[in-house]
């Protein structure tokens, strides 16, 4: 019975002996607790070594500088760059390069070598320039020659380009062009008729052209505008035009 006691009591012959306030090295449990707490501290402090994680991470993600690169390579790739975006002529990208600040005899050197192996030909483009912006835009042969002079196209090689463009094609042209404003035109008809005539002159129409395409599309329109046309003398004002220009 007093066995049976000791048990449930906890001081029985198998219950623990009371903890000391000191532990088996001497020290008063208080005191190790303080020690932990200055130790777990120490070595939160910084690496010794003065580096840091941040800091070797941004030591290794630095690179040496690159040498500068060749002058020449720098103007090849600027070229490239523009040829990829539409055709150049010569004239135009040794203007881009000449901004870039691009030495002239790099200029020379790398726009002479782009010659030699054809990838400028200030002929081919002036000849694809005349046929597209033509059947585009309906433009004459007197426009073209000013867009192809202010790309830098030589004079006689514009020449050779707008050949291919002849007179007939040209006042085929003009009459298609009338044809389709005249569908959603308004006004009288000679309101019409001075409008139609300003737009080809403005793409580029010799006066005469210009004149008598409208005149034409007009007579065919209804029976008013066919007798306002009929009221027309087509060479007399063409010569007036050229006149007034003169």
């Amino acid at each position: 019975m007093v066995g049976r006691r000791g048990a449930r009591s906890g001081r029985g012959w198998d219950a623990l002996p009371p903890r000391s306030p000191e532990d088996d090295d001497g020290l008063p449990r208080d005191s190790r607790r303080r020690g932990g707490a200055r130790g777990g501290s120490s070595r939160r402090q910084a690496d010794p070594s003065g580096a840091s994680a941040g800091g070797r991470r941004g030591a290794s993600a630095e690179r040496p500088a690159e040498p500068p690169r060749p002058e020449s390579e720098v103007a090849r790739e600027i070229c490239l760059r523009q040829l990829a975006v539409r055709p150049r002529t010569r004239a135009e990208l040794a203007k881009v390069l000449a901004r870039k600040e691009i030495s002239e005899e790099v200029i020379a050197e790398v726009l002479d070598r782009y010659d030699e192996v054809g990838i400028i030909d200030d002929a081919a483009f002036a000849r694809a320039w005349v046929t597209s912006r033509h059947q585009g835009r309906g433009l004459a042969r007197r426009a073209l020659a000013n867009e192809l002079r202010r790309r830098g196209v030589d004079a006689e090689v514009a020449t050779e380009a707008l050949e291919t463009l002849d007179e007939d094609e040209e006042a085929a042209t003009a009459r298609t062009l009338v044809d389709r404003k005249l569908r959603t035109a308004t006004g009288t008809p000679d309101q019409v008729f001075r409008r139609l005539v300003g737009m080809l002159a403005r793409k580029g129409y010799p006066a005469g052209v210009a004149i008598r395409a409208v005149k034409d599309a007009l007579a065919a329109r209804d029976a008013e505008a066919a007798e306002f046309a009929d009221q027309i003398d087509a060479d007399a004002m063409a010569d007036q035009e050229n006149d007034n220009l003169s």
